[in-house]
C-alpha cells in the first residue's frame, strides 16, 4: 500500500491570501499618519464654581531657642502676645509690655488653601512665614490661630509644631544657613470650621472653563459631550466657556460629570510662542515655533577700563612731597561679525540647531530673536515676562 501526502484543496491558496493580507495591513499601518494627541476634558477644563479659597491669619510661634523676634524693634509681636494673654485672663501693664524681651516668640503670617467641598472637621496643610526679624522658626509651635477668608469670616483654626527643611549655625560673626529658616509648614495643621457653599447643584446647567482660551478647543469639547450624551447637551459660548446641561438629581449629576470629565478630546494645535525672561536671560520655545530663511550678522563689542597707580617720590633733602597719581587705560575691542545664513526650519529641533549655530549667549539671543521677528522670519509670538 502506497502512502501519499494528502493536502486539502485550496489550503495553499488560503495561506497565500493570508500572507498577502498581512503585508497589506503592515503597509497600511506604516502609511497612516499618527493620531492626534488626545486629552481628557478634566485635564483641559474645570467646572466654574468648583475652586479652592485662600485663607490667612496672624499668629505667634512660641518655644524658639532664642531665635525669635527682637520685640523692641517689632512691636506687633508684643501686641499679639498681649492680646493672646488677655484672652487667657492675663493682663500686663503697658510699662511691663514695653520691657519684654521675648526671644522665644516670633510673629508670623499663616496661610492655607481651603479645597472645594471641604467639610468641618477635615484637616488642611498650612504654611507659616515670619514677618519680623526672627532668625529661625525651627522647633517652634504655632498657637491657636484663626484663619479668615476674603469675607472676614473664620473658616479654619491652625495650630501645631512647625517643620522647617533647613539648618543654620553662626559664631564669631560668621553665619551659614541652608534653605530658608524663617518659613515652615505644618502638615494637617488646620481644622476646617466652616464649609464654603458651591453652586454645583444649583440650576439646570454648569459651565466648563477651559484652561486656555481657544475657539477650536471649545468647539471640540462641546462636540465630544454632544456625541456621548446627545445633541444639544453642550454649547460653546465663547473661546473659554462651554455650557453643559446636567441632570437635576445630585447623584445623577455627579455621575454625569464624572463620566463627562473622562471624555477624550483631541488637542488643538497650540499657538507658536517664544517666552523671554529678560531678567534671567531664559528663552523657552514651544513645538509650534517655525523659522523662515534669513541671514544674521552677530559681533561682540567689549570695553575694558583699567587704572594704574603711580607714585612720584622727591629726591633726598629736597623738601618735596610724595605724590600718587592714577592713570586710566581704556581698551575697546570689536570682534568682526560673521554673516550666517539660517535655513528655514519647520521643526523645533531644527530651530534650536539653527539658533545654536550662531554661538550667541542667551542675553544676545534676546536681541537676535526680536530682530528676526521684526524681519518676519520668526513665525511665533514673542512674550516678555
Amino acid at each position: 500500500m502506497n502512502t501519499q501526502n494528502f493536502t486539502p484543496k485550496g489550503t495553499g491558496q488560503q495561506q497565500l491570501f493570508r500572507l498577502w493580507a498581512a503585508v497589506c495591513f503592515s503597509l497600511a499601518t506604516l502609511l497612516i499618519a499618527p493620531a492626534a494627541e488626545a486629552a481628557r476634558i478634566k485635564e483641559i477644563a474645570s467646572i466654574e464654581g468648583v475652586r479652592s479659597n485662600q485663607l490667612t491669619g496672624f499668629g505667634l510661634i512660641v518655644g524658639l531657642d532664642g531665635t525669635g523676634d527682637q520685640t523692641t524693634q517689632m512691636p506687633y509681636a508684643t501686641q499679639g502676645l498681649a492680646n493672646y494673654l488677655r484672652q487667657l485672663g492675663l493682663t500686663l501693664p503697658a510699662a511691663q509690655l514695653a520691657q519684654l524681651q521675648m526671644k522665644n516668640v516670633a510673629a508670623v503670617l499663616v496661610t492655607a488653601q481651603l479645597p472645594a467641598f471641604a467639610r468641618p472637621g477635615q484637616l488642611v496643610d498650612v504654611s507659616v512665614s515670619s514677618i519680623g526679624n526672627a532668625k529661625s522658626v525651627k522647633g517652634g509651635t504655632l498657637i491657636a490661630t484663626p484663619l479668615k477668608g476674603a469675607d472676614g469670616e473664620v473658616y479654619a483654626m491652625a495650630q501645631g509644631n512647625i517643620i522647617v527643611a533647613g539648618a543654620g549655625a553662626s559664631a564669631g560673626g560668621s553665619k551659614v544657613t541652608v534653605n530658608h529658616l524663617s518659613v515652615g509648614r505644618i502638615p494637617d495643621g488646620a481644622q476646617v470650621e466652616r464649609a464654603v457653599p458651591t453652586p454645583l447643584l444649583e440650576g439646570s446647567s454648569i459651565s466648563l472653563s477651559l484652561n486656555a482660551s481657544d475657539f477650536q478647543t471649545a468647539r471640540k469639547v462641546a462636540a465630544a459631550v454632544n456625541q456621548r450624551f446627545g445633541t444639544g447637551i453642550a454649547a460653546a459660548l465663547d473661546g473659554r466657556t462651554v455650557q453643559v446641561q446636567v441632570p437635576p438629581g445630585p447623584n445623577d449629576r455627579i455621575s454625569f460629570l464624572a463620566e463627562m470629565e473622562e471624555l477624550p478630546v483631541e488637542a488643538s494645535v497650540q499657538a507658536a510662542k517664544v517666552i523671554i525672561n529678560a531678567r534671567t536671560g531664559s528663552i523657552v520655545l514651544n513645538q509650534a515655533v517655525t523659522l523662515g530663511a534669513c541671514a544674521i550678522a552677530h559681533g561682540n563689542l567689549s570695553i575694558s577700563i583699567s587704572t594704574t597707580t603711580s607714585v612720584s617720590q622727591p629726591g633726598a633733602l629736597s623738601g618735596g612731597q610724595t605724590v600718587a597719581t592714577d592713570k586710566s587705560n581704556i581698551d575697546i575691542k570689536s570682534e568682526p561679525g560673521k554673516l550666517i545664513q539660517i535655513p528655514a526650519a519647520a521643526q523645533l529641533a531644527d530651530v534650536v540647531k539653527a539658533l545654536n549655530s550662531l554661538g550667541a549667549t542667551p542675553q544676545d539671543l534676546l536681541a537676535i530673536l526680536q530682530a528676526i521677528k521684526s524681519a518676519g522670519a520668526l513665525n511665533a509670538e514673542l512674550e516678555v515676562i
